[in-house]
């Protein structure tokens, strides 16, 4: 039960990331997620085989902590109406998605009436609600980080100006090998974790 209840909060979660890229970039004036079928909420079209399903599922039977991705949305910035202003509204559309999905999941621990509920499903919201909020805030802060070819490093470029913005994008192919180290060394939790117990402490739970 909580394999599956994992593996469909981290499939909605990795849904609305993407769903909120194509969506912003749709309004922004790129089209293209649209017309691939990726401005959707059903999951299918934003699974990806290895990323979505078989790595949540070993993790999870290792004991180690989940984590997941999805197909990524296809833009076309150059296609959006103010590339550069609109680009940091695409980038910055999946993380805040993922935000508002934790807030209502964080929030509901608080303000469900826990007294009107048998006894039986409480420890089961809980953990269900609880793992929804630090899911997402995890997802939206590690989307943050200013490291190629995540999100917070779209965002970064963009505020910056263009000449400074060129050389901050010619670093983008060894991006995928620092995110790496950062996974085999371990200190990808350690960087993470003071974002995601800001942002939970700010909705009353605990980091």
């Amino acid at each position: 039960m909580e394999l599956l209840a994992g593996l469909a909060v981290i499939l909605f979660s990795l849904t609305v990331h993407e769903f909120a890229h194509g969506r912003v970039a749709e309004l922004c004036g790129d089209d293209t997620a649209r017309q691939m079928g990726r401005v959707t909420l059903n999951p299918i079209p934003h699974i990806d085989p290895i990323g979505t399903l078989l790595l949540p599922g070993v993790l999870f039977f290792l004991g180690l902590p989940m984590f997941a991705w999805a197909r990524p949305v296809p833009v076309f910035y150059d296609r959006l109406n103010h590339p550069r202003r609109d680009a940091i509204w695409v980038a910055a559309a999946g993380p805040g998605a993922n935000l508002v999905v934790a807030s209502v999941a964080l929030l509901s621990i608080r303000w469900l009436p826990w007294a009107l509920l048998d006894p039986s499903w409480q420890e089961l919201l809980v953990w269900f609600f609880g793992f929804a909020g630090f899911l997402n805030l995890i997802l939206a802060v590690f989307n943050l980080l200013p490291i190629p070819p995540l999100d917070g490093s779209r965002i970064i470029s963009g505020l910056l100006p263009p000449r400074l913005s060129y050389r901050y994008d010619r670093w983008a192919p060894w991006g995928q090998w620092i995110l790496l180290g950062l996974f085999a060394t371990n200190l990808l939790p350690w960087i993470l974790r003071p974002m995601v117990g800001w942002f939970a402490s700010l909705m009353g739970m605990k980091g």
